[in-house]
């Protein structure tokens, strides 16, 4: 699995993904900012308000489609040229190749919400916030984020394998992507909607101005848990099944 890791990294290595993991922190810091009167006035809850503002943008819509890009970008090659035939064609597992596909796709979120958490911070250097820095909040909040964000990679790699279009994918989680600002107000459906749970995970517990809030993290755990279970079982074996 080294070897494929170091040969899918080779071959992003001069492409342009890597500037789309600061489209959504840098997006939501400019927007934050925009609102910085409204945080001022909240005293010492800053640093928990900062982040639930920048969580809204980031979570609800940013974040779930950068999952899209990032597995259709990460399969582009492939579908081009006969790529798959030439790939599998050498002595690889279609399992490791698989599960590091994932693991790629999953260190660019990971990378994307270490940017996300530094641009709290320095909205919170440039507005002089409080020393006291809630890190267990904010901590919770970014490694929940990509938590929540692996059931949505897995299905979206399955979608990218199985399509060789690279617009389809990303049209299919637009499609999904684009009525969680509803979903994610409603206790009935936001739990078990994939692409809230990014949202759900990330959003500070004392800010419960969203229905959906008062869940508890039990059941996303285990929603997040399952779906991640599903998607990532049912694209391996199609995956593994699959006619190149």
């Amino acid at each position: 699995m080294g070897r494929l890791f170091r040969s899918e990294f080779l071959k992003l290595r001069k492409s342009s993904i890597w500037l789309l993991i600061f489209v959504s922190p840098i997006l939501s810091l400019l927007l934050t900012l925009s609102d910085i009167s409204e945080i001022e006035t909240i005293g010492q809850h800053q640093w928990t308000a900062t982040l639930g503002i920048m969580t809204i943008s980031h979570a609800i819509l940013f974040l779930p489609l950068l999952t899209g890009i990032f597995s259709s970008f990460i399969c582009r090659y492939e579908h081009v040229g006969g790529g798959w035939k030439q790939l599998l064609s050498l002595p690889v597992s279609r399992r490791n190749l698989y599960f590091v596909k994932i693991l790629i796709v999953s260190l660019l979120i990971a990378v994307t919400q270490t940017l996300f958490i530094s641009g709290l911070f320095i909205i919170g250097w440039m507005k002089g916030y409080p020393a006291d820095i809630p890190w267990d909040t904010i901590l919770a909040s970014g490694i929940g984020g990509w938590l929540a964000c692996l059931p949505l990679i897995a299905l979206q790699m399955f979608v990218s394998v199985a399509w060789s279009s690279f617009a389809a994918p990303l049209a299919v989680n637009v499609i999904f992507t684009i009525p969680n600002m509803l979903i994610v107000n409603s206790e009935s459906f936001g739990p078990y909607y994939p692409w809230a749970q990014p949202f759900l995970m990330m959003m500070p517990s004392s800010a419960d101005n969203f229905g959906a809030l008062n869940v508890s993290i039990e059941t996303l755990f285990i929603v997040i848990l399952g779906s991640l279970t599903l998607f990532l079982c049912s694209g391996l074996i199609y995956f593994m099944r699959k006619e190149i």
